[in-house]
């Protein structure tokens, strides 16, 4: 004969306590969003290298010149300290660091020059890339999002865009001056219509998906749409705009100020560096390629590091 189930009928069955609070709890870990860009971001170890790189340049453009300053007419009533190469020059001055890559063509050193100008171009492309993607960013997601905005600006940005941008620019630093702010002036009067309008285009492709049209249908003021609805959406494209404008003001500064246009001769720069240097190209190429080599070096770090910053914070490379 089958054994009798002695199990008593309570411990078969227990009322469940309907808790509402509990109800909602999830047991999932939470999800950060920022804390896994950086987790892809820092996965590839040249990122690591680039951010040291990158960290050194700048604490050298922005700490050191406090401390050296830079005179291009330093020596020029001594000829004796003229165009020296990096031996002659450490000979000539007892070994001092500040000549351990020569001097130029009025004894001045090319290691304090490089310095200080770093810092110049460095400065002039994170003020004119903050600038232009701020302004850009707001007056393209409001020109995306609003149809009467979009009629009016269009106008406006086929009218500048006809104009070639570096003759733009040149025309103003000859307008209103060839000073520091006044070359930040001309590269930020029109440098945001560009960025504004590739990114209204992001923002007509989002601004009618489902989400959006029901916030509008409940009265959600424009504004809090775009900010809540669509701009979390384009993060990787605003990594990746920004990842190409930083590296693009030093390229412009560099290439104006080799051609005549850029800052004034009172303000060390890169690009001045590079000019100067130009027709001392074969005979005293110390003066030239450190530069030169300088300016590629911070254009490829800023490039390839927001690139792959654009990359990490697109979450489909978070799966």
């Amino acid at each position: 004969m089958p054994k009798k189930n002695n199990i008593n009928q309570d411990e078969l069955f227990r009322f469940i306590d309907s808790d509402t609070i509990s109800s909602e709890k999830i047991t999932a870990p939470r999800y950060s969003y920022w804390k896994s860009v950086f987790r892809v971001f820092f996965r590839k170890k040249i990122n690591i290298f680039l951010i040291f790189a990158m960290a050194f340049i700048l604490l050298s453009a922005f700490i050191l010149p406090n401390f050296w300053y830079y005179d291009y007419m330093e020596n020029v009533t001594d000829p004796t300290t003229f165009n020296l190469n990096p031996a002659q020059a450490m000979e000539r001055f007892g070994g001092d660091i500040k000549w351990v890559l020569g001097t130029g063509p009025y004894g001045n050193s090319i290691m304090y020059g490089i310095v200080s100008s770093a810092r110049t171009s460095l400065l002039l492309a994170i003020i004119c890339a903050a600038i232009n993607m701020v302004v850009g960013i707001i007056v393209g997601a409001i020109w995306g999002y609003s149809k009467r905005v979009d009629q009016v600006m269009l106008v406006v940005y086929n009218i500048v865009a006809n104009v070639p941008y570096l003759l733009l620019v040149s025309v103003l630093v000859y307008v209103i001056g060839s000073g520091f702010w006044s070359f930040v002036c001309a590269l930020t009067i029109t440098g945001w219509l560009g960025i504004a309008y590739f990114f209204r285009t992001q923002v007509m492709i989002i601004r009618d998906r489902e989400y959006s049209l029901a916030s509008r249908c409940l009265g959600t003021p424009v504004l809090r749409v775009i900010n809540k609805n669509i701009l979390p959406f384009l993060t990787s494209v605003i990594v990746t705009l920004l990842a190409t404008e930083l590296p693009s003001y030093i390229s412009m500064e560099v290439f104006l100020s080799f051609i005549g246009v850029g800052l004034s001769a009172e303000v060390p720069s890169l690009g001045r560096m590079i000019s100067q240097a130009q027709t001392a190209f074969l005979s005293y190429p110390w003066e030239f390629w450190p530069p030169v080599a300088i300016a590629s070096a911070i254009t490829i770090i800023l490039y390839v590091l927001g690139q792959n910053l654009a990359d990490a914070s697109d979450p489909r490379t978070h799966m």
